[in-house]
Formats: C-alpha cells, structure tokens, sequence
C-alpha cells in the first residue's frame, strides 16, 4: 500500500474515533502526523471540520480519499505511522443528541444487541447483494402477495419472515420508535390516526387531497443509511441497519406473474434496488422520518396559503378557506415541484379537488360540517348485519370473506370511532349475530 494512502487510512480512522470538534481533529492530525506547520494544520481542521458540521463525520472511505487530494494534507515521510485500531465512535447529530437509542459503533456490538451472529446479521442484512438472485423461496428473507387495487392494479406486500421481522421489531423499538416525527404525520404515529388528521379539515371551503404514488419502494437504502448515520451509527453499522430495513425483490418474484398482471417496468426498476418493503414493520416508521423535509416544506406552504396540511402514510391532504380555493390550481403545481424535489411522485389520477357542495372526504372521512361517515355506507353495513341476524352470516358473505367476523366487527369498530352514535347502532345489531353456523368466520 502507498505510503500517504496508509497514513491517510489510519488519520482517518483517529478522527472517526473522537468526536468531531477542531480540538479533537487537532489533536489527531498532531498524533498521526506529528509536528507540522500551524497553518497547514489549522487549515486541515477547518475544512475537516466544515464536512462534519450538517450531516455528521463522513464514512472512512470517503474521509481517506478527501485527506489525500487535500492540498494541506501532508504527512512526514520519514515518520511510521502506528495502524489505529480504535472503532468509530457513536455521533448523533445534534437534533438528535439528546435521544435515549443503544451506542453501537462497531458491528460486533450491533450483533451482540440484535442478539445474532455476525455472519447472521450480514446474510440478512444482504450486504453482498444476492437477494436480488434468490429464486428459491428457502434463500429469500420475505413473502411476497399481490393484493388487487381499484382499477385492475396490484400492490406488492413484502412480508419479513419471522427471524427477520424479529429484528425490524427490535430496530423499531428500540433505535425508531423516539425519534420525534413531524407533527403532520397522522399515520402510524401514537396518540394519531386518520381520525385526527381528518378532523384538522372539517368544514373548510375545500379540501384537495393527493396522492404520492408507490411510496415506500420510493425511499431508498441511501436515505435510510442517512438516516441511522444522523442518528450517530457509524458507517459501517449505519450500512448493516439500513440493509436489515430494506430489500432488493427477486425478479423471480414479477416473473411468477402472467404477463398481463405484472407491474409496469418503471414501477419494476424501484423494487429493483434497494428499498423500504411494505409489509415490514419498520418500513411506516421510517417513511414517516424520511418524510419530515417533504412535510415540513408542505407545512410551510399551507400556511403560507392559509391552509391546513396533514399526511397519512401517503395521503396528503389540504384545506382552507374561499382565498385557497381561488388560487388551488398554482397551489396543486407547486405541490407537485415540492413532492419531486423531495423524491417523490404525485399520482394524478387519484388528486382531488372538493367543494364544500361535494362530499369531502379525507381517509375515508366524511369532513363537510363534522368527521362522519358516509350515509350509504352505514345503511349498507346496518343492512348486512341485520341480514346476518336474521338469516345467519354464511348468506351475507358474498365475497367469500376467510374471516367474515372479523372483518364486519372491524368495520363496526371504524363506524365505532368516527361516529360513535351510529356506531352503537351497528354494534346492537353484531352483537345479536349467532356464528355458530357460519364455518368460515
């Protein structure tokens, strides 16, 4: 190995092992490079440390090949340089300084707390890159189902298994779940539902909702692994988290698929590199953390607008009073430019724009005076479970639901917390069902 690159390798794994800060990286140039000009090292700590100021210590490779195209990096040939066998150390940025997450700096002590071999937490972690090849079920971390949308579209659900899903869970709790997110994120959030989000719109001149098209397979392992470095993880145990919370899906996996129902290539090409998983259990909690730029830039704009903005996973949805709906349309294209600007994509079929003489709905919430649901709906689930009463619920199960109970009593429990006085209702009359009979409940 050069000389300069094998001193370069090891100033940079000193500074990696302090915390950032001018002393700190003085003090490291001085132990690896020993004595040299004030200013050249002066120089060195002020550039080094403006690389560190927003997005924390860069990764070892980056930071070597910075020191050897710096001009003011220059090392004493004469001088041997000891190897620094010290681990990065734990630096969260300062937003995120003060958050009770484990310290884990090397990928022998993430292991120990995932509480699974090394070897084991890289093979799931995919850090070679081989899941993308897996065609044999055994050698793939998840299970994939194609679940029917409106309009003849499928989504993609990417179900962990259970080793794997146990330590999402894990991550989840223990590293995500106190990271604070943006007060606009309804969905997924404690103390937060479609409900709460629903009620901030009711009785608004209008209400426009949008839509951010395939949002999870939108957000990438780059974002993630920013993520966990902001968080303080060091590069290389940043890497390792952000590949247990993300995958790349097996082509096999579209080509299992009849041609006429398999996604169109440009959605393809998004599960095709890395990417949060629908259907994992970090993958919300991450989206809501990786959305605070956009929900932050829309927040600004609402106001700006004298509006209301809330998201729900990714549902946006906006509301305010006659001067907003005058001027909805340029508000719509520079939602449109944010969304793009933040990585994301709107869906144009599926924006709208609502009147206060429409049915406004946000989340499937009726909001023209008052959260509500709507008329047809409850008349429509009053009528099944009074049927169902009646003449047993084997009948009513048109659609052939696997668990038609517990699919009518979730849908008692939505009518339950919009309307709690027509949910009363609904429950009465469930509550009289005889399920002894029906052999598919």
């Amino acid at each position: 190995m050069d000389s300069k690159v094998w001193v370069a390798n090891n100033l940079a794994a000193r500074l990696l092992a302090d915390p950032w800060t001018p002393q700190s990286i003085a003090t490291a140039i001085d132990a690896v490079l020993g004595k040299i000009h004030h200013r050249t090292r002066q120089a060195l700590v002020v550039r080094l440390v403006a690389i560190g100021k927003i997005h924390g210590p860069p990764s070892p490779r980056f930071l070597t090949a910075y020191l050897i195209d710096s001009e003011f990096f220059r090392p004493v040939r004469s001088r041997s340089v000891a190897t620094v066998l010290d681990p990065p150390r734990f630096a969260p940025i300062a937003a995120f300084a003060d958050l009770q997450t484990p310290q884990l700096s090397t990928l022998g002590e993430l292991a120990e707390w995932l509480d699974h071999s090394p070897e084991q937490v890289e093979w799931m972690a995919d850090e070679r890159r081989t899941h993308r090849r897996a065609t044999r079920p055994a050698l793939q971390h998840y299970r994939y189902t194609f679940i029917a949308k409106s309009g003849g579209k499928t989504r993609l659900i990417e179900a962990p298994k259970a080793r794997l899903k146990a330590i999402q869970r894990k991550i989840l709790r223990g590293i995500l779940s106190g990271v604070p997110i943006h007060a606009c994120a309804h969905g997924f959030a404690p103390g937060r539902s479609c409900l709460s989000g629903a009620q901030i719109h009711a009785s608004e001149a209008v209400v426009a909702t949008f839509d951010l098209a395939q949002f999870f397979p939108s957000i990438g392992v780059a974002r993630v692994h920013g993520l966990f470095r902001n968080l303080g993880y060091p590069w290389a145990v940043s890497r390792q988290l952000a590949g247990l919370c993300t995958t790349v899906t097996p082509a096999s996996v579209f080509q299992a698929l009849p041609r006429t129902e398999r996604l169109v290539w440009d959605i393809q090409a998004l599960y095709r590199i890395p990417h949060l998983p629908q259907g994992a259990p970090t993958s919300p909690t991450l989206a809501n953390l990786l959305s605070w730029g956009l929900d932050r830039r829309l927040h600004g704009l609402a106001q700006a607008a004298e509006a209301n903005y809330t998201r729900y996973a990714d549902d946006l949805a906006f509301s305010g009073g006659n001067d907003f709906a005058a001027g909805i349309e340029r508000f719509r294209e520079t939602v449109k430019k944010i969304a793009k600007e933040e990585g994301f994509s709107l869906n144009a079929k599926k924006t709208r724009v609502m009147p206060r003489n429409t049915r406004q709905r946000v989340t499937g919430v009726l909001v023209n005076e008052h959260c509500n649901t709507g008329r047809s709906e409850f008349e429509t689930l009053k009528a099944i479970l009074y049927n169902c009463g009646r003449t047993g619920s084997t009948a009513q199960n048109r659609s052939e639901v696997t668990n038609f109970r517990s699919h009518l009593e979730g849908r008692v429990n939505w009518v339950e917390h919009v309307n709690p006085y027509r949910g009363a209702k609904l429950r009465r009359l469930f509550d009289r069902i005889d399920w002894s009979f029906d052999h598919r409940r």
